[in-house]
């Protein structure tokens, strides 16, 4: 039985509620134990190392004993930080990350303890909204988490972090627009009744790409972990942290990666319906509890996607970063946005074929791909950045006319502020 509507939640008795709670609570935290284990062990793969396998059978309880080893190190305050904000910091960042799970369906109305309730704590009319919001909030325990340490290396870490999420986020609510269209609701039991038949991150492929582009950089995760560029910022806004309270920063790190992974499933990949269309073999596949595998399944593919990111791809530079953020995601999120409401609008009118609608999409989707690698920079661009190089920068020397050259090379000549020029052997 599927909650079409809001009136299956709201009825649940204390006690219902209170199991709801803490087993969301369990899952989230044996769930970062066990995708810290299995970052370790799919990166030692890929670097054909063997990874974690001594602490428990294949090296399971290794997560839990570095949680031990880290809650037990000595906690040290920097003497120049703001001591309430500072242990205030990590505490926003997880509790935000736990609160978002609470709108999130891990499968349809079940019987518990001789109850009837659907597998979720609650829902609402505008649930992703609440889950941006919550998300939006916790940006402040980071932000003030670098500002209170009193370390200027933090401050910067916390600001680059900030703004990139800040950055990340538009994207990301600008992506979910198409499916609020097409499912009708912000609610997220909805939206995933909505996919009973076609999954959205089928029929509305650029907004999923978007989406999973803007989670990454959201989650400050390989290649978009910008604030921890050891080379630039130490340790970027934790650097001051130990013990139990880098504990939690590192916490809601992995407890979003798994937020953002399972709205990615609840609103692109059907949410807890089971793949493949089984269900028109295997009546049952969509009751009781099994939709819940087939949720931390999909949940587990997307945390298997940031593993892969972070062990093939570089770190991009913060300049790189933001540019394709603000100038290349936020303009074409808008345009499909635009696409979209035109063929939801022309389609329910019954004017046009929707499949013609679909066909000249694709072809202006293909059209403005080729124009994103064609003219990556204007001569003018080109020449404003070496002009800016030649008058204040770094003086860089010419490449030789004919190629490289054996031999010494030429002196260089330095310009002086006076008439006189200054060979390279002057001192």
């Amino acid at each position: 039985m599927e909650a079409d509507d809001l009136s299956a939640f709201g009825h649940d008795v204390w006690w219902i509620i209170l199991i709801k709670s803490v087993l969301i609570f369990l899952i989230l935290v044996l769930l970062t134990l066990f995708n810290i284990w299995w970052e370790r062990r799919v990166v030692a793969r890929m670097q054909h190392r063997i990874g974690p396998n001594v602490h428990g059978p294949f090296g399971l309880l290794q997560s839990l004993a570095d949680g031990v080893k880290l809650a037990l190190k000595e906690d040290i305050t920097p003497t120049a930080a703001d001591k309430i904000v500072f242990i205030s910091a990590p505490i926003i960042s997880a509790t935000t990350a736990f609160i978002t799970f609470a709108v999130i369906p891990f499968g349809p109305t079940v019987s518990m303890f001789g109850e009837r309730t659907p597998l979720q704590l609650t829902d609402m009319p505008v649930a992703v909204l609440f889950v941006m919001a919550i998300a939006s909030i916790g940006i402040y325990g980071i932000v003030l988490g670098g500002w209170s340490s009193g370390s200027t290396y933090s401050l910067l870490g916390g600001l680059r972090s900030s703004a990139q999420m800040i950055s990340y986020e538009v994207a990301m609510g600008l992506a979910l627009v198409a499916v609020f269209l097409y499912a009708g609701s912000l609610s997220t039991s909805e939206i995933v009744a909505a996919q009973g038949d076609l999954w959205f991150g089928l029929i509305l492929i650029p907004s999923f790409v978007i989406y999973v582009i803007a989670m990454v950089g959201e989650t400050n995760r390989a290649p978009f972990d910008l604030p921890e560029a050891e080379g630039e910022l130490v340790g970027g806004f934790h650097t001051e942290y130990s013990s139990l309270k880098f504990a939690l920063f590192f916490l809601a790190e992995y407890i979003n990666m798994a937020t953002v992974s399972a709205l990615a499933t609840t609103l692109f990949l059907g949410g807890w319906h089971v793949p493949f269309w089984i269900d028109h073999v295997w009546a049952g596949a969509n009751e009781g509890y099994w939709p819940v595998l087939w949720f931390m399944g999909k949940v587990l593919f997307f945390v298997f996607f940031f593993i892969w990111l972070r062990g093939t791809l570089p770190r991009l530079r913060y300049d790189q970063f933001m540019h394709f953020g603000w100038k290349r995601l936020i303009p074409i999120s808008l345009v499909w946005i635009v696409a979209v409401a035109t063929i939801r609008a022309v389609s329910l009118d019954g004017g046009v074929d929707r499949k013609y609608l679909y066909i000249g999409a694709g072809v202006l989707a293909a059209i403005f791909l080729v124009l994103f690698f064609v003219g990556e920079r204007s001569e003018e661009e080109t020449e404003e950045v070496s002009g800016a190089t030649a008058s204040g920068g770094f003086p860089t020397p010419p490449m030789p006319a004919g190629g490289a050259v054996r031999g010494a090379a030429q002196p260089l000549t330095f310009a002086r502020s006076s008439s006189t020029p200054v060979t390279g052997g002057d001192a």
